[in-house]
């Protein structure tokens, strides 16, 4: 009984020690049992390791390397480098992951680490701040990793700030103070109120109004004539545009007001755009019923009113701001620029080569319709994307060949990084919402821990003692 007893603790002690995968210890005088001076034992949350002193002295700046070289009797010493000592059994003890110290130990054996999967790259650097080892000896993957998850941090703290501004964690002193955060709240922070959702929804609705009256008013039949016999938008169509444009513009100048920072306001990108919308109905207004007529009927004055006119089709671009999804996929196709680019040189190159064998190839054919490259590029663009009008087509055998493998290239390379795309938009939507609950959860904890020093603040020493005298009573 007490050798199965023995032969299961050793199987056990095996198996424990191959889980740390390190050198194994070299005794100087081959006994296990007897302990020399250049080695030291440390209890790591509960796991004994036994160490040698040649090899922590590797990095000598390091905890384990200061700690082997202190003096047995300098206890303060040794208590400064750890969290308690046994003289006794010479062990010194460290409350501290033991996961963590395993990934640790390898710079002393192998000069580099590795974080093992399941171990939070944060908090590990950290342990590495504890036992005074240099980031510099983490692995390249190991690096990108801890640089991702720093990135993903300061994205939460942002997310935190914006929370902790719409909590009034600094409530306004000033009546203006007041009244500004009102409005900014109102027309920055939809859920903030149900009068900011409603500015919301009601600015959302003018948009999808306008952008439909812009469509509508270019069907001729919905067009009436001026005094000049020409066709313009039907007075109807205007007033519902003129409308529009005053909602637009009296959102933009109440959300200048109550900024916080104009200047980072004004030149934001989707301010930059609800900008841009609103100006040209300014501009034509002004050039229409402020301008002399002979300088509208300049030929560069007219067309300068047509491509403001053209210009309102920006204010469809308005709806990104009232819409998270569209905010991601923006988000998503940034980050997928290398599959965009590598499909677009892809493209390009099957262009270039299909568009010139096509010409090269319909030059035999008397009633050709590839008079040039330049002009066969557009019968390549629209048959690599599978769009094929037909008022461009090879009317030769070989043509007709080049055709159909210049149409399964394309097929191929537009399926090719579809996936990608698709993947990293998966991605960044999940890590939004993963950033967003982690965010909240920060200021939960944050409530939390103000809340328990607010309760200590407020309890006196009396407070204190009355249930001491109750319980004494």
């Amino acid at each position: 009984m007490q050798e199965r007893c023995r032969m299961s603790h050793e199987t056990q002690s095996s198996f424990l020690w191959n889980m740390w995968t390190i050198p194994k210890p070299r005794y100087k005088n081959g006994s296990a049992g007897e302990e020399n001076e250049d080695e030291i034992a440390v209890n790591i949350g509960g796991v004994r390791v036994v160490l040698f002193g040649d090899v922590l002295n590797r990095y000598p700046e390091s905890r384990l390397a200061e700690l082997v070289n202190c003096s047995p009797q300098n206890y303060d010493g040794i208590l400064s480098l750890c969290d308690d000592f046994d003289p006794g059994r010479n062990e010194f003890y460290f409350d501290r992951d033991p996961d963590a110290f395993k990934c640790i130990l390898d710079v002393y054996y192998f000069d580099e680490i590795h974080i093992k999967r399941g171990i939070c790259p944060i908090c590990f650097l950290k342990e590495m701040e504890f036992w005074n080892i240099d980031p510099s000896v983490l692995d390249e993957c190991c690096k990108s990793d801890l640089s991702e998850k720093e990135v993903e941090l300061k994205e939460i703290a942002s997310k935190v700030l914006l929370i902790l501004e719409d909590m009034d964690s600094e409530p306004p002193v000033t009546r203006s103070e007041r009244c500004q955060r009102f409005l900014w709240k109102m027309m920055e922070k939809p859920g903030s109120s149900l009068v900011a959702r409603v500015v919301a929804i009601a600015s959302f609705l003018f948009i999808l109004v306008s952008s439909m009256v812009m469509c509508v008013g270019t069907i001729p039949e919905l067009q009436v004539m001026d005094t000049e016999g020409k066709l313009v938008e039907h007075p109807t169509l205007e007033a519902i545009e003129t409308a529009c444009i005053l909602w637009f513009t009296v959102e933009y100048l109440l959300r200048l007001a109550s900024s916080p920072n104009k200047l980072h306001f004004a030149f934001a990108f989707m301010n930059v755009i609800d900008f841009m919308a609103i100006v040209p109905f300014y501009v034509v207004l002004s050039l229409t019923y402020l301008g002399t007529s002979a300088m509208m009927e300049l030929a560069n004055v007219q067309q300068a009113v047509q491509a403001l006119r053209i210009m309102r089709i920006a204010r469809i671009f308005k709806l990104a701001r009232h819409s998270s999804g569209l905010q991601t996929l923006t988000q998503a196709l940034k980050r997928s620029l290398k599959e965009l680019g590598l499909l677009l040189m892809y493209m390009g190159v099957g262009i270039f080569v299909f568009s010139a064998l096509a010409y090269t190839m319909e030059q035999s054919h008397p009633e050709t319709l590839f008079k040039s490259i330049p002009q066969s590029f557009w019968w390549a663009i629209i048959t690599m994307t599978t769009v094929g009008y037909g008022d461009i087509y090879p009317k030769t055998t070989l043509g007709k060949c080049n055709a159909a493998v210049s149409f399964l290239c394309g097929v191929i390379a537009i399926a090719l990084p579809i996936h990608p795309i698709i993947n990293n938009f998966v991605v960044f939507y999940n890590k939004q919402k993963v950033l967003e609950t982690a965010a909240m959860h920060e200021v939960e904890l944050m409530e939390l821990k103000s809340g328990r020093s607010a309760r200590r603040t407020s309890a006196t020493p009396g407070d204190l003692q009355q249930p001491r005298a109750r319980t004494a009573q």
